[in-house]
Protein backbone atom coordinates (compact mmCIF):
# COMPACT_ATOMS: atom_id res chain seq x y z
CA UNK A 1 0.00 0.00 0.00
CA UNK A 2 1.30 3.58 -0.85
CA UNK A 3 0.97 5.49 2.73
CA UNK A 4 -0.33 8.34 0.12
CA UNK A 5 -3.06 6.55 -1.19
CA UNK A 6 -6.62 7.00 -0.09
CA UNK A 7 -8.83 5.77 -2.38
CA UNK A 8 -8.09 2.89 -5.31
CA UNK A 9 -10.52 3.25 -8.18
CA UNK A 10 -11.16 0.38 -10.61
CA UNK A 11 -12.59 1.08 -14.01
CA UNK A 12 -13.46 4.29 -16.11
CA UNK A 13 -16.73 4.10 -17.58
CA UNK A 14 -18.57 7.40 -16.11
CA UNK A 15 -18.94 5.85 -12.48
CA UNK A 16 -15.29 5.09 -12.32
CA UNK A 17 -14.09 8.50 -13.80
CA UNK A 18 -17.07 10.73 -12.17
CA UNK A 19 -15.97 9.34 -8.65
CA UNK A 20 -12.35 9.92 -9.40
CA UNK A 21 -13.06 13.90 -10.47
CA UNK A 22 -14.81 13.78 -6.78
CA UNK A 23 -11.78 12.55 -4.82
CA UNK A 24 -9.43 14.38 -6.46
CA UNK A 25 -11.85 17.50 -5.76
CA UNK A 26 -11.50 16.72 -2.23
CA UNK A 27 -7.73 16.19 -2.15
CA UNK A 28 -8.11 13.19 -1.84
CA UNK A 29 -4.89 10.59 -3.65
CA UNK A 30 -6.38 8.40 -6.21
CA UNK A 31 -5.20 5.19 -8.03
CA UNK A 32 -7.10 4.56 -10.92
CA UNK A 33 -7.10 1.50 -12.44
CA UNK A 34 -8.01 1.00 -16.50
CA UNK A 35 -8.90 -1.93 -18.32
CA UNK A 36 -8.76 -0.26 -21.85
CA UNK A 37 -9.87 3.15 -22.83
CA UNK A 38 -11.51 5.75 -20.72
CA UNK A 39 -14.89 5.35 -21.27
CA UNK A 40 -15.61 2.07 -22.07
CA UNK A 41 -18.87 0.73 -24.08
CA UNK A 42 -19.47 4.66 -24.38
CA UNK A 43 -17.46 3.93 -27.66
CA UNK A 44 -20.09 2.11 -29.27
CA UNK A 45 -23.13 4.20 -28.28
CA UNK A 46 -24.82 5.80 -31.20
CA UNK A 47 -26.80 8.30 -29.09
CA UNK A 48 -27.62 9.48 -26.15
CA UNK A 49 -30.76 11.41 -25.08
CA UNK A 50 -30.66 11.36 -21.38
CA UNK A 51 -27.00 12.70 -20.22
CA UNK A 52 -26.97 15.79 -19.57
CA UNK A 53 -23.95 18.04 -21.30
CA UNK A 54 -22.96 18.94 -25.03
CA UNK A 55 -22.93 15.44 -26.28
CA UNK A 56 -25.06 13.39 -28.82
CA UNK A 57 -23.27 9.99 -29.17
CA UNK A 58 -21.47 7.86 -26.84
CA UNK A 59 -17.72 8.35 -28.25
CA UNK A 60 -18.28 12.36 -27.65
CA UNK A 61 -19.20 12.08 -23.89
CA UNK A 62 -16.01 9.80 -23.74
CA UNK A 63 -13.60 11.81 -25.23
CA UNK A 64 -15.28 14.54 -22.66
CA UNK A 65 -14.25 12.02 -19.60
CA UNK A 66 -10.83 11.71 -21.02
CA UNK A 67 -10.00 15.34 -21.20
CA UNK A 68 -11.70 15.45 -17.36
CA UNK A 69 -9.04 13.43 -16.48
CA UNK A 70 -6.08 14.64 -18.22
CA UNK A 71 -7.14 18.28 -16.69
CA UNK A 72 -6.57 16.60 -13.47
CA UNK A 73 -2.84 15.52 -13.73
CA UNK A 74 -1.45 19.20 -12.95
CA UNK A 75 -2.96 17.95 -9.21
CA UNK A 76 -0.56 15.12 -8.92
CA UNK A 77 -3.36 13.82 -7.24
CA UNK A 78 -4.13 10.74 -9.70
CA UNK A 79 -1.82 8.05 -10.79
CA UNK A 80 -3.31 6.04 -13.52
CA UNK A 81 -2.19 2.55 -14.23
CA UNK A 82 -3.57 0.14 -17.48
CA UNK A 83 -4.41 -3.58 -16.37
CA UNK A 84 -6.54 -6.13 -15.65
CA UNK A 85 -8.04 -6.33 -12.16
CA UNK A 86 -8.34 -10.03 -10.84
CA UNK A 87 -9.04 -9.88 -7.11
CA UNK A 88 -10.33 -7.35 -4.54
CA UNK A 89 -10.41 -8.15 -1.04
CA UNK A 90 -10.07 -6.09 2.30
CA UNK A 91 -9.80 -6.49 6.24
CA UNK A 92 -9.91 -3.58 9.31
CA UNK A 93 -6.47 -2.32 7.77
CA UNK A 94 -7.17 -0.99 4.00
CA UNK A 95 -8.48 -2.77 1.08
CA UNK A 96 -6.48 -4.21 -1.85
CA UNK A 97 -6.16 -5.38 -5.77
CA UNK A 98 -4.07 -7.89 -7.53
CA UNK A 99 -3.56 -7.18 -11.04
CA UNK A 100 -2.84 -10.23 -13.71
CA UNK A 101 0.29 -8.96 -13.84
CA UNK A 102 1.10 -10.53 -10.40
CA UNK A 103 1.30 -6.75 -8.75
CA UNK A 104 -0.87 -5.80 -5.72
CA UNK A 105 -1.84 -2.17 -4.75
CA UNK A 106 -3.28 -1.26 -1.84
CA UNK A 107 -5.41 1.91 -0.49
CA UNK A 108 -7.62 3.17 2.69
CA UNK A 109 -10.99 1.98 0.38
CA UNK A 110 -11.34 1.07 -3.22
CA UNK A 111 -14.54 1.73 -5.54
CA UNK A 112 -15.43 -0.84 -8.20
CA UNK A 113 -16.99 0.11 -11.63
CA UNK A 114 -15.86 -2.75 -13.63
CA UNK A 115 -19.88 -2.43 -15.44
CA UNK A 116 -21.23 -5.42 -17.39
CA UNK A 117 -19.83 -8.13 -19.91
CA UNK A 118 -22.47 -8.55 -23.38
CA UNK A 119 -24.25 -12.08 -22.55
CA UNK A 120 -24.04 -14.72 -25.77
CA UNK A 121 -26.63 -17.17 -26.28
CA UNK A 122 -25.13 -19.37 -24.76
CA UNK A 123 -26.04 -17.69 -21.29
CA UNK A 124 -30.10 -17.37 -21.80
CA UNK A 125 -32.48 -20.55 -21.02
CA UNK A 126 -34.58 -19.48 -23.79
CA UNK A 127 -32.08 -20.04 -27.07
CA UNK A 128 -30.65 -23.26 -28.50
CA UNK A 129 -28.33 -23.08 -31.58
CA UNK A 130 -25.53 -24.28 -32.76
CA UNK A 131 -21.79 -24.37 -30.72
CA UNK A 132 -20.28 -21.22 -30.62
CA UNK A 133 -23.08 -18.75 -31.77
CA UNK A 134 -22.41 -15.26 -30.57
CA UNK A 135 -23.90 -12.82 -33.31
CA UNK A 136 -22.95 -9.20 -34.05
CA UNK A 137 -24.36 -7.36 -31.40
CA UNK A 138 -27.33 -5.04 -32.54
CA UNK A 139 -25.72 -1.85 -30.75
CA UNK A 140 -22.27 -2.37 -32.91
CA UNK A 141 -24.05 -2.68 -36.73
CA UNK A 142 -24.57 -0.07 -38.86
CA UNK A 143 -27.95 -0.13 -40.84
CA UNK A 144 -25.42 -0.93 -43.98
CA UNK A 145 -24.88 -4.61 -42.40
CA UNK A 146 -28.20 -5.68 -41.98
CA UNK A 147 -28.67 -7.60 -45.46
CA UNK A 148 -32.34 -9.21 -46.07
CA UNK A 149 -34.63 -9.90 -43.42
CA UNK A 150 -33.05 -9.20 -40.10
CA UNK A 151 -33.96 -10.86 -36.97
CA UNK A 152 -32.47 -9.71 -33.55
CA UNK A 153 -32.43 -11.70 -30.44
CA UNK A 154 -33.36 -10.10 -27.18
CA UNK A 155 -35.61 -6.67 -26.89
CA UNK A 156 -32.67 -5.37 -23.85
CA UNK A 157 -32.72 -1.24 -23.79
CA UNK A 158 -29.49 -0.79 -26.69
CA UNK A 159 -32.65 -1.44 -29.18
CA UNK A 160 -34.31 2.07 -28.11
CA UNK A 161 -30.59 3.53 -28.71
CA UNK A 162 -29.82 2.39 -31.92
CA UNK A 163 -33.37 3.34 -33.19
CA UNK A 164 -32.46 6.79 -31.74
CA UNK A 165 -28.97 7.23 -33.65
CA UNK A 166 -30.58 5.86 -37.08
CA UNK A 167 -33.73 7.86 -37.35
CA UNK A 168 -33.71 7.52 -41.02
CA UNK A 169 -33.69 4.09 -41.43
CA UNK A 170 -37.12 2.85 -42.00
CA UNK A 171 -36.73 -0.98 -42.91
CA UNK A 172 -38.49 -3.34 -40.37
CA UNK A 173 -36.60 -5.18 -37.53
CA UNK A 174 -38.11 -8.35 -36.34
CA UNK A 175 -37.32 -8.62 -32.35
CA UNK A 176 -37.71 -12.20 -30.44
CA UNK A 177 -38.67 -10.61 -26.99
CA UNK A 178 -38.93 -13.05 -23.91
CA UNK A 179 -40.91 -12.25 -20.78
CA UNK A 180 -38.42 -10.75 -19.01
CA UNK A 181 -37.94 -7.99 -21.26
CA UNK A 182 -41.13 -7.07 -21.75
CA UNK A 183 -40.60 -4.15 -19.38
CA UNK A 184 -37.57 -2.69 -21.52
CA UNK A 185 -39.13 -3.28 -24.57
CA UNK A 186 -42.27 -1.10 -23.76
CA UNK A 187 -40.19 2.37 -24.79
CA UNK A 188 -40.09 0.52 -28.38
CA UNK A 189 -43.18 -0.81 -28.91
CA UNK A 190 -44.80 2.02 -30.61
CA UNK A 191 -42.20 2.44 -33.04
CA UNK A 192 -43.53 1.16 -36.63
CA UNK A 193 -40.02 -0.35 -37.65
CA UNK A 194 -39.79 -2.38 -34.91
CA UNK A 195 -41.90 -5.62 -34.96
CA UNK A 196 -41.61 -7.90 -31.37
CA UNK A 197 -42.55 -11.32 -31.26
CA UNK A 198 -43.21 -12.63 -27.73
CA UNK A 199 -41.26 -15.94 -27.35
CA UNK A 200 -40.74 -18.56 -24.73
CA UNK A 201 -38.04 -19.82 -26.78
CA UNK A 202 -36.29 -20.26 -29.99
CA UNK A 203 -33.83 -23.15 -31.78
CA UNK A 204 -31.48 -21.60 -34.24
CA UNK A 205 -30.14 -23.62 -37.29
CA UNK A 206 -28.03 -22.36 -40.14
CA UNK A 207 -29.63 -22.33 -43.37
CA UNK A 208 -27.66 -22.24 -47.09
CA UNK A 209 -30.21 -20.12 -48.74
CA UNK A 210 -31.36 -17.57 -46.40
CA UNK A 211 -28.73 -17.66 -43.14
CA UNK A 212 -30.58 -18.90 -40.50
CA UNK A 213 -33.54 -20.50 -39.35
CA UNK A 214 -35.38 -19.89 -36.31
CA UNK A 215 -37.76 -21.88 -34.78
CA UNK A 216 -39.78 -20.07 -32.64
CA UNK A 217 -42.14 -20.93 -29.55
CA UNK A 218 -44.61 -18.37 -28.74
CA UNK A 219 -45.79 -17.35 -25.42
CA UNK A 220 -48.89 -19.04 -26.17
CA UNK A 221 -47.40 -22.36 -27.47
CA UNK A 222 -47.55 -21.82 -30.96
CA UNK A 223 -45.13 -22.98 -33.06
CA UNK A 224 -43.71 -20.93 -35.79
CA UNK A 225 -40.55 -20.79 -38.07
CA UNK A 226 -38.81 -17.53 -39.71
CA UNK A 227 -35.76 -17.22 -41.97
CA UNK A 228 -33.21 -14.41 -41.19
CA UNK A 229 -30.40 -13.40 -43.32
CA UNK A 230 -29.08 -11.07 -40.44
CA UNK A 231 -28.95 -12.23 -36.97
CA UNK A 232 -28.30 -9.23 -34.29
CA UNK A 233 -27.49 -9.87 -30.52
CA UNK A 234 -29.93 -7.77 -28.03
CA UNK A 235 -29.42 -9.90 -25.26
CA UNK A 236 -28.62 -7.84 -22.49
CA UNK A 237 -25.58 -7.85 -19.86
CA UNK A 238 -24.64 -9.49 -17.14
CA UNK A 239 -22.26 -8.32 -14.32
CA UNK A 240 -18.41 -7.99 -14.38
CA UNK A 241 -17.72 -9.31 -10.72
CA UNK A 242 -14.24 -9.63 -9.54
CA UNK A 243 -13.30 -12.44 -7.59
CA UNK A 244 -13.64 -11.37 -3.70
CA UNK A 245 -16.95 -9.70 -4.39
CA UNK A 246 -20.13 -10.62 -2.45
CA UNK A 247 -23.01 -11.29 -5.25
CA UNK A 248 -26.42 -11.28 -5.10
CA UNK A 249 -28.48 -14.05 -6.47
CA UNK A 250 -28.36 -12.71 -9.91
CA UNK A 251 -25.04 -11.77 -9.93
CA UNK A 252 -25.19 -8.29 -9.32
CA UNK A 253 -22.81 -6.73 -6.33
CA UNK A 254 -25.07 -4.54 -4.36
CA UNK A 255 -22.85 -2.11 -2.26
CA UNK A 256 -24.28 -3.03 0.85
CA UNK A 257 -22.98 -6.26 0.96
CA UNK A 258 -19.66 -5.46 0.47
CA UNK A 259 -17.19 -5.05 3.22
CA UNK A 260 -17.26 -1.43 4.18
CA UNK A 261 -13.56 -0.58 2.80
CA UNK A 262 -15.28 -1.97 -0.59
CA UNK A 263 -17.92 0.10 -2.78
CA UNK A 264 -19.62 -0.78 -6.07
CA UNK A 265 -21.19 1.57 -8.45
CA UNK A 266 -22.47 2.26 -11.94
CA UNK A 267 -24.10 -1.02 -13.36
CA UNK A 268 -22.47 -3.17 -11.16
CA UNK A 269 -24.54 -2.80 -8.54
CA UNK A 270 -27.59 -3.71 -10.48
CA UNK A 271 -30.05 -4.46 -13.52
CA UNK A 272 -32.54 -1.68 -13.11
CA UNK A 273 -30.06 1.39 -12.60
CA UNK A 274 -28.30 1.12 -15.88
CA UNK A 275 -28.01 4.56 -16.98
CA UNK A 276 -25.05 6.37 -17.97
CA UNK A 277 -26.53 9.22 -15.13
CA UNK A 278 -27.36 7.19 -12.34
CA UNK A 279 -23.54 5.63 -12.75
CA UNK A 280 -22.02 9.09 -12.92
CA UNK A 281 -24.23 10.25 -9.25
CA UNK A 282 -23.48 6.58 -7.91
CA UNK A 283 -19.41 6.95 -8.32
CA UNK A 284 -19.61 10.23 -7.32
CA UNK A 285 -21.49 9.81 -3.73
CA UNK A 286 -19.12 6.84 -2.99
CA UNK A 287 -16.42 9.14 -3.27
CA UNK A 288 -18.10 11.57 -1.01
CA UNK A 289 -19.15 9.08 1.49
CA UNK A 290 -15.56 7.60 1.60
CA UNK A 291 -14.61 11.30 2.57
CA UNK A 292 -16.84 12.22 5.12
CA UNK A 293 -16.13 8.57 6.36
CA UNK A 294 -12.37 8.93 6.65
CA UNK A 295 -12.97 12.41 8.15
CA UNK A 296 -15.23 11.24 10.95
CA UNK A 297 -13.09 7.73 11.61
CA UNK A 298 -9.75 8.70 10.76
CA UNK A 299 -9.87 5.38 8.30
Amino acid sequence: MSPDTNLLIIGAGPAGTAATMMAVSLGMRVHLIERHRVGGKLHHVGALSNAPGNWSTGPELAAALTADLERLAPTNLLRRTTGVVTEVNADDEQAHVGLADGTRHGAAAVIVATGVTTLSPADTDWITGPAGLWPAPLWRTPPADMRGVTWVLGADRPLGTWLRAHPDVTRTISVLCPQEDDYKATEVATDPRVHLVPCSAVTITSDPAHGWTLDVTERSGDQRQFLASTLLGNLGNRPAALPGLAQAADGYCPTDKQHPRVWTVGDLRSARFQRIITAQGSGAEAALAHYYDTALIGA
